[in-house]
């Protein structure tokens, strides 16, 4: 049988990156994928994500963020291609709104840089937006997107090249401690194809967390979104564009420029907050889908508003705070969970991947991680 340092169940952004931290630190590490990296099944796929520095879900995060923008560039210089493109950022809504309130909270605690635009200032610098005398914009220069299957890529071919033993089509069944209550017993990994032991496993399994871990099946809820591309009704008031995030009386959309041909991505966050099963939800995209990502669009940016190009579904794993899980279960220490979630945990993979390093190698973490721990839940 097999003996790892670590195994990390889950080879999406977060279990990626947690596989590369550990192995350029010279564990003996195994990351199991049951699909192969950056398939579009779970919540890791769709060609780009937003990052932002100015976060309205709370300002807590931005120092996790400060140092994922640090990591996004040491692995675009090691694996010698981009993955982080600056276009600067711009959260749009009313003045009272949760994104501009939120937005500009964090800002002002972590005094970053940012303008705040009138509505009538914001369409003056990009004409394309079509804007409420009453909205108002925050336009912070650090905004930008990431490439997502790239990012993934690049994580797990930096990984093996530094000694991981990556598995593909390898379902991961069970993951039992071999002894609960403290640390040091180490855990056995059961997948379809055989059994695994290593001192410690991590959980990074997305939509399927809670089909591993059990007792957060009360904790995490999956969603069903979609994410659609859209040809530029005019391509020239697009070409100079920021990632934009805008609430409205739509709901919360956002959107990335039209990059390497795939036209504008545009998506309205939580779609229609329906509940899912990983394994059975419908992975089609129905007119009343496009309709929900088009209303937002069709009201405020119509140069976007061209011809659907395609469309995709994703999923996303909430927990009732909408924060992130990233803890050891209680009664077995040897095994952690990582389900950066909600909707909002792309951009932070890299410095997920080192926290997970951190709390596998060492037993703690630099970085405070108080926020995403399991007890908020119990209490």
């Amino acid at each position: 049988m097999a003996h790892f340092d670590v195994v990390v169940c889950g080879l999406g952004a977060m279990g990626s990156a947690a596989v590369h931290h550990l192995a350029r630190r010279g564990q003996r590490v195994a990351g199991l994928e049951r699909h192969v990296p950056g398939h579009d099944r779970g919540s890791s796929h769709g060609r780009t994500r937003i990052i932002r520095l100015g976060y309205f879900e709370h300002p807590s995060y931005v120092p996790l963020l400060r140092r994922a923008y640090e990591l996004w560039r040491e692995l675009e210089a090691a694996s010698g291609r981009p993955l982080l493109h600056i276009t600067g950022s711009a959260e749009i809504g009313q003045p009272d709104g949760a994104l501009v309130r939120g937005t500009l909270a964090a800002a002002a605690q972590h005094a970053l840089p940012h303008e705040v635009l009138a509505a009538t200032e914001l369409m003056r610098r990009y004409p394309a937006f079509r804007l409420p005398p009453d909205y108002v914009a925050v336009i912070q220069p650090d905004g930008g997107f990431l490439e997502a299957e790239p990012a993934i890529s690049a994580q797990v071919a930096l990984a093996m090249a530094a000694g991981a033993e990556i598995r593909c089509g390898e379902t991961v069944q069970a993951i039992e401690p071999h002894s609960t209550g403290v640390r040091g017993g180490g855990v056995r990994v059961v997948t379809d194809r055989g059994t695994l032991e290593a001192d410690t496993a991590i959980v990074a399994a997305g939509a399927w967390t809670a089909s591993l871990v059990p007792k957060l099946a009360g904790s995490l809820r999956v969603t069903r979104e979609v994410m659609g591309w859209l040809e530029p009704m005019d391509e020239a008031l697009l070409s100079k564009f920021p990632v934009f995030i805008m609430e409205s009386r739509h709901g919360m959309h956002y959107g990335i420029p039209p990059y390497a041909g795939a036209g504008i991505k545009v998506a309205k966050h939580h779609h229609r907050d329906e509940t899912v099963d990983p394994e059975t939800c419908d992975r089609t995209v129905s007119a009343d889908d496009e309709a929900l990502i088009r209303a937002c669009i069709a009201d405020y940016l119509p140069a976007a508003n061209g011809r659907l190009i395609a469309a995709k579904t994703c999923l996303y794993t909430m927990t009732p705070d909408h924060d992130f899980i990233i803890d050891r279960l209680p009664d077995a220490p040897d095994i952690i969970v990582a389900s950066p979630c909600s909707g909002h945990g792309f951009k932070f993979a890299p410095v997920i991947g080192e926290i997970l390093a951190d709390l596998a190698t060492s037993g703690g973490t630099q970085h405070d991680i108080s926020r995403f721990r399991l007890a908020r839940f119990a209490a």
